[in-house]
């Protein structure tokens, strides 16, 4: 059971785990979709158009003709400037992460972040939402870190941090999450307040799925720090 080591630190996805930013992506999305005269996705359908970088939500929300280099290209840039407008406007912390982050704290937990957004945004991002606690990494995408599932962003955390891989918990709601912990042999857990499935998440490598944040804790209740 992974609950009974003595883990250190911890890795958060950003977006449908620590974030509930599925509105505004869904609304800026759709209101390019609209400038182009595609149609527009029910909510819902985000859930799985998300966690994989701007460029795959555009490929994924347009139409299958549409999905030529020249549109998709286009629409990327349309999808950043809409986002842009409305990346705060509905996106909130989930219930329970803010409390989930105290204990973690109090702990002497090391907390990160990863994301598959840009990494200048992924900052202003936790900037904006998380003020109150220090994150001891905040890594998106950049010319040297790729996007995920690729391990190179926790592996580089780690090194940072100056804690081994297998004593990362990393935490995420999507199977590019589970499948970068599992490259990055660390131990994933899957967060079901997010955007996918348990079956989604069990099956591309997650020890153990949780439905609630504080869950995450029983990974950490016999550690108090150095």
């Amino acid at each position: 059971m992974a609950g009974r080591r003595n883990f250190r630190a911890v890795i958060f996805d950003l977006d449908g785990t620590l974030l509930d930013t599925l509105e505004d992506l869904a609304d800026s999305m759709n209101a390019v979709l609209e400038d182009m005269n595609y149609p527009a996705h029910p909510l819902d359908s985000y859930r799985y158009f998300t966690g994989d970088g701007v460029v795959a939500l555009v490929e994924r929300s347009l139409p299958p003709k549409a999905r030529n280099e020249e549109t998709v290209s286009r629409c990327v840039e349309m999808m950043k400037r809409e986002y842009d407008k409305r990346w705060a406007k509905k996106t909130r912390p989930y219930d329970g992460i803010s409390e989930l982050l105290d204990e973690l704290v109090a702990r002497s937990i090391s907390l990160n972040v990863l994301s598959n957004k840009l990494e200048e945004f992924t900052r202003l991002t936790v900037s904006k939402f998380l003020p109150r606690w220090k994150f001891r990494c905040i890594v998106g995408v950049t010319a040297s870190v790729p996007e995920k599932p690729s391990p190179e962003g926790a592996l580089g955390i780690a090194r940072r941090c100056g804690i081994a891989p297998e004593d990362f918990i990393y935490l995420g709601d999507t199977d590019t999450d589970m499948r970068t912990a599992v490259a990055a042999r660390m131990v994933p857990v899957g967060a079901l307040w997010g955007f996918r499935s348990r079956e989604e998440l069990l099956r591309s490598g997650a020890r153990e799925v949780i439905a609630q944040p504080l869950e995450l804790l029983k990974f950490f209740d016999s550690f108090r720090g150095p």
